[in-house]
């Protein structure tokens, strides 16, 4: 009863509470730059899209770790997911700097997400270990894309997602080198299609 309590104020602070970072936000030092009405509103939805990514990430996280049966795969998920919080801090400052919002949609991403974590834990830690790997290179993959379509000026952003994509890259060597399993190919092809409906909505809502 006590991990669950445990794991539901997680799920409720997540969601709902502000985050802290323990380290400095990537952006701390650069001045705010004169960005256009239109120029904020996209970087508002970009860093909204990173925001719902960080809630979805800390609920496969959690899943995932619950499920666990490897004390060292358990460890090294509940480490990632202790980083990710600094994640959710500086993309919620940004949003919240652009004038923009946080998806109205984070719960049900949340409830989804902490699924189908439970789910990877329960075929084994080295498919679990492997869906992480590969949820890590498609953020990755993500978090570059947006370094490509955030407005030149927004140097701000452009500083959190660096450091949100140099750290989503280590992630992904850990679960490697603790023996992540390959994914098939179509599984590989239904997170993309899940992601690209995540991202989507959330741009907007």
């Amino acid at each position: 009863m006590d991990k669950l309590i445990t794991e539901f104020d997680r799920a409720l602070r997540t969601v709902f509470a502000p985050a802290a970072s323990l380290r400095p936000h990537p952006d701390a030092k650069i001045a705010e730059a004169q960005l256009s009405a239109e120029d904020k509103r996209h970087a508002a939805g970009l860093m909204r899209v990173n925001h719902c990514g960080e809630v979805c990430a800390q609920a496969l996280y959690q899943g995932q770790a619950l499920t666990a049966r490897d004390p060292k795969a358990r460890e090294a998920l509940r480490q990632a997911a202790h980083e990710e919080v600094e994640h959710l801090a500086w993309t919620e400052q940004r949003i919240a700097e652009l004038g923009g919002r946080q998806s109205v949609l984070n719960p049900l991403w949340y409830a989804g997400s902490l699924a189908m974590g439970v789910a990877a834990g329960l075929v084994g830690d080295r498919w679990n270990l492997g869906f992480l790997a590969e949820t890590e290179r498609q953020v990755g993959e993500h978090l570059a894309s947006h370094l490509g379509s955030l407005p030149q000026a927004d140097e701000r952003s452009r500083a959190i997602v660096s450091q949100m994509h140099a750290d989503e890259t280590a992630h992904a060597e850990m679960a490697v080198a603790l023996g992540a399993a390959e994914l098939p190919p179509p599984a590989k092809a239904a997170m993309r299609a899940m992601s690209r409906v995540m991202t989507s909505l959330s741009y907007r809502v």
